[in-house]
C-alpha cells in the first residue's frame, strides 16, 4: 500500500501521552457526580533519560480552567496521576500536557557529574544558562543570584552547584517547572451529574400493599398513595434517601397472572404491575385503586418532606389491554398465526405482557416515550428505574436519555439489566446514570473481591453500580439458606461496597422462603397484596431495621463510603473472610481529617472463623509500621491494629466488623 493511501493515525507528539484515564471504551464522556473524587492519569514517557513531567488541565462548565500537577505513580510504569474532587455539575473538559523538565534534568545530571569530576565547567555553565532563561522569562531574582554563584570560578564546583538548593529557587521551580517540548493530549469530556446520580440508599415497596386489608368476604381492599405515605417516615428513619415504586399504572386483565405466577387469576387477584395498561389508560395513567394525580403529587411531596426522593418504575412494555395495542399495532410483533408475541426470558414466559419492537416506527416510539417521561417529570419525578432496558436497542436509550437530560439535567435513570456484561456496560456508557449489578450472585470471598475491584476501578469511569440485596424477582440461594447472619452480611457488603445500594421491602423481616424451583419469594408480591407489620416485628426484635439504620448512619457519617473509586481489597488467611477498605484523604473531607472505614466480613453464614488480616497501610493513608486505633460501629469495641491483625467473626453473633479508623495509636 502506498504511503499516501495508508489510513491516518493519531499523532504521537514530542513527549508521548497515552492511556488517559478516566475514559470510556467507546469514546463517550466519562461520568462523575458532584463531590466525587477521581484519579486522573496518563502514561507519559520519552526517549533517553531526561526528566519529564505532566499537568492535568481541567475546564469547568463555566469555562474557568485550572492546572493540577500530575505526580509519578508506581516506579517503572511511566504513570502520572492526581486525585481531584469534582464539585460543579455540567460537562467538564480535560486534557493532559506533558513536558521536558529542563531544570530537573540538568540538576540530576549535574549532581552526578560534579561528584565524579566529569565535564564540570561546561555542565555548570549549562545550568547558569538555564537560570538566565528563568530570570528572563519570569523575572526571578532567585534565579539571577543562583546563576551568578554558579559562574563564580573562585568557588569549588560543589560550592557553585550548591546554589541550586536555594529555598526560594526550589519553591519557584516546584510550583512551575522550567519546561520545554510541551505536548498536549486529545481533549476528553466528563459529564458531572448531581450527587444523587451516584450516591443514595434505595428502598422499594408496593404502594398497594401498604394499608391493604382483607374484607370479611375474603376480597381485598387495596392500599393507596395515602396509606403508603404513612410508611414513608419509617423508611426515612432507617436512613433511606430514595423510595422506589414499581409501576403504578392500570393493570391488564387479559392473561392476568395469579398468585405465584399461576396462569389463572381469581377475581380479587391484583395482577402484576408490570403488565401495564387497561381501559383506564396506559403509561401516563394511575391505577384507580392507588388514587389520583393529586394523590401522587402529595405522596411525592410527603417523601420530599422526609428527606427522600421518589423513583418511579418505567417499564416499556404493555398488557394486551394497553391502549397502544389498538392505537399502534405497528409497535408490536405479529406472529405467523396472527397473534402478538408475548414476552419471554426462557424458561420464563410472561403471557400477560407484550414486548415492543422498535424498527417499524422508531420516531413515533421516541416521541411517545418522551411525552410519557415528561408527564411524570411534571408530577415531580426525578428518578426512573428502567425495567429490562437490555431488551431495547441501545440507540433508543442514547436518544431518549440525551433528550430528557438536555431539558432536565437532574434526571437520573437506573438500568435494571441483569444480562451479558457487554450490554450492561454499553447501557451505562450510552447514558444510564446507575446500573443493577451481578452483586446478588457474587457470594464467595473470591467472587466478592474480584467484583468489587472491577466495579471500583475497571468500569468506574462510566458504570455506577446500585447494589440491591434483593428484588421482588430475586431471592438468592445465599439468602434462602443464610439465615439472619446471611442477611446482615449481604446488607453490610452492599451498603459499604458502593455509594449506592438498595433493598426491597421484606428484607428487614428475613423473608427467605422461595417458591419451589425458583429464585424468588413464595407468595410473591408481584402477584398479590402483601401487607406487613413492620412495627410488631421490630418490637419483638425480629427485624433487621436497626441494623440497616446503623448501616445508613455509617454511610452518612463517613464520606469515604460515599465514593466509588477508593476501594482497596486487603488480605486474610481464611477463605471465607473478606477484607476491604474505603479511604478518603483529609484534603477531600469537610473536617480536614482522613476518613477510613475497614470492612471485615465472614461470608460463611454458618460458622465462626478465626484468621489473620493483612492490611496495606499505604492504602489507609498510613506509614509502614504504624499502629492505629479502630472502633467497631457494630459492637462499639475498640482495638489497636497494625499491618497484621487477629480476627474472630462468629456468624451466630456478629458476622461483620465495620471498623472506623480513629487515628494513630498514642
Amino acid at each position: 500500500m502506498a504511503t499516501a493511501d495508508r489510513p491516518r493515525r493519531p499523532k504521537i507528539g514530542r513527549i508521548p501521552i497515552t492511556e488517559l484515564a478516566p475514559t470510556t471504551p467507546n469514546g463517550f464522556p466519562g461520568k462523575a457526580f458532584d463531590g466525587e473524587v477521581i484519579t486522573f492519569g496518563a502514561t507519559v514517557f520519552r526517549e533517553g533519560h531526561g526528566v519529564i513531567g505532566a499537568d492535568l488541565v481541567l475546564e469547568r462548565p463555566d469555562g474557568v480552567s485550572s492546572t493540577v500537577p500530575l505526580v509519578p505513580g508506581t516506579p517503572g510504569t511511566d504513570r502520572f496521576e492526581a486525585a481531584v474532587q469534582i464539585e460543579s455539575v455540567g460537562v467538564w473538559q480535560w486534557h493532559v500536557e506533558s513536558y521536558a523538565d529542563d531544570w530537573a534534568s540538568w540538576v540530576h545530571g549535574a549532581r552526578l557529574k560534579i561528584a565524579a569530576g566529569v565535564d564540570t565547567e561546561a555542565t555548570l555553565l549549562d545550568g547558569a544558562a538555564l537560570l538566565d532563561r528563568l530570570a528572563t522569562e519570569r523575572g526571578s531574582a532567585a534565579a539571577t543570584r543562583a546563576a551568578a554563584r554558579i559562574r563564580d570560578t573562585d568557588l569549588e564546583p560543589a560550592e557553585r552547584l550548591a546554589a541550586v538548593d536555594d529555598t526560594r529557587l526550589v519553591a519557584e521551580l516546584e510550583e512551575r517547572p522550567l519546561s520545554s517540548l510541551r505536548t498536549v493530549s486529545a481533549t476528553q469530556l466528563l459529564d458531572v451529574e448531581r450527587t444523587r446520580a451516584g450516591v443514595g440508599a434505595w428502598y422499594e415497596f408496593f404502594p398497594r400493599s401498604e394499608g391493604a386489608k382483607r374484607n370479611p368476604d375474603g376480597s381485598w381492599k387495596s392500599g393507596d398513595f395515602r396509606t403508603a405515605a404513612r410508611r414513608l417516615p419509617a423508611v426515612a428513619r432507617m436512613g433511606f434517601e430514595v423510595v422506589y415504586l414499581p409501576p403504578i399504572h392500570p393493570i391488564g386483565t387479559t392473561a392476568r397472572k395469579g398468585p405465584n405466577n399461576t396462569l389463572t387469576a381469581g377475581p380479587d387477584d391484583p395482577g402484576s404491575p408490570w403488565a401495564i395498561g387497561g381501559p383506564e389508560g396506559g403509561h401516563d395513567a394511575i391505577h384507580p385503586d392507588l388514587g389520583t394525580e393529586d394523590d401522587f403529587r402529595d405522596f411525592v411531596e410527603t417523601a420530599k418532606n422526609t428527606g427522600m426522593e421518589v423513583a418511579l418504575d418505567f417499564a416499556l412494555q404493555c398488557s394486551p389491554d394497553h391502549p397502544w395495542v389498538t392505537e399502534h399495532p405497528e409497535w408490536f410483533t405479529v406472529r405467523a398465526d396472527g397473534s402478538i408475541a408475548t414476552a419471554e426470558n426462557p424458561p420464563k414466559r410472561y403471557q400477560d405482557i407484550y414486548p415492543i419492537q422498535f424498527d417499524t416506527d422508531p420516531e413515533g416510539l421516541v416521541t411517545e416515550v418522551l411525552r410519557v417521561l415528561r408527564h411524570w417529570i411534571a408530577l415531580g419525578v426525578r428518578i426512573f428505574r428502567v425495567d429490562n432496558p437490555h431488551t431495547k436497542p441501545l440507540w433508543f436509550w442514547e436518544r431518549v436519555i440525551r433528550e430528557v437530560r438536555d431539558e432536565h439535567p437532574d434526571i437520573v435513570f437506573l438500568a435494571e439489566a441483569f444480562t451479558r456484561p457487554a450490554m450492561m456496560r454499553a447501557l451505562a456508557e450510552t447514558g444510564f446514570q446507575q446500573s443493577y449489578s451481578y452483586f446478588t450472585w457474587r457470594n464467595t470471598k473470591e467472587e466478592i473481591e474480584e467484583y468489587f475491584t472491577e466495579l471500583s476501578s475497571e468500569t468506574s469511569a462510566y458504570l455506577r453500580p446500585n447494589l440491591f440485596v434483593n428484588t421482588p424477582d430475586i431471592l438468592s440461594e445465599f439468602l434462602q439458606f443464610g439465615g439472619r447472619a446471611g442477611y446482615k452480611v449481604r446488607a453490610a457488603l452492599a451498603a459499604t461496597g458502593a455509594p449506592t445500594w438498595g433493598m426491597y421491602s421484606g428484607y428487614e423481616l428475613f423473608e427467605d422462603v422461595a417458591r419451589p424451583g425458583s429464585e424468588e419469594n413464595i407468595d410473591n408480591e408481584k402477584y398479590e397484596y402483601k401487607p406487613r407489620d413492620f412495627a410488631l416485628a421490630e418490637a419483638e426484635g425480629a427485624s433487621l431495621a436497626p441494623y440497616v439504620t446503623m448501616l445508613n448512619r455509617l454511610r452518612s457519617a463517613h464520606p469515604a463510603l460515599r465514593q466509588l473509586r477508593n476501594l482497596t481489597v486487603h488480605g486474610a488467611d481464611d477463605g471465607a473472610i473478606v477484607v476491604y477498605s474505603k479511604h478518603l484523604p483529609g484534603r477531600f473531607t469537610r473536617s480536614g481529617r482522613d476518613d477510613t472505614v475497614i470492612v471485615v466480613a465472614n461470608v460463611d453464614p454458618h460458622s465462626a472463623r478465626e484468621t489473620t488480616v493483612h492490611l496495606d497501610l499505604a492504602a489507609l493513608g498510613l506509614e509502614p509500621g504504624t499502629a492505629f486505633d479502630v472502633r467497631d460501629v457494630v459492637t462499639g469495641a475498640r482495638w489497636t491494629w497494625g499491618t497484621d491483625n487477629y480476627v474472630r467473626l462468629d456468624a451466630f453473633q456478629e458476622p461483620v466488623h465495620l471498623l472506623v479508623v480513629e487515628g494513630p495509636h498514642r
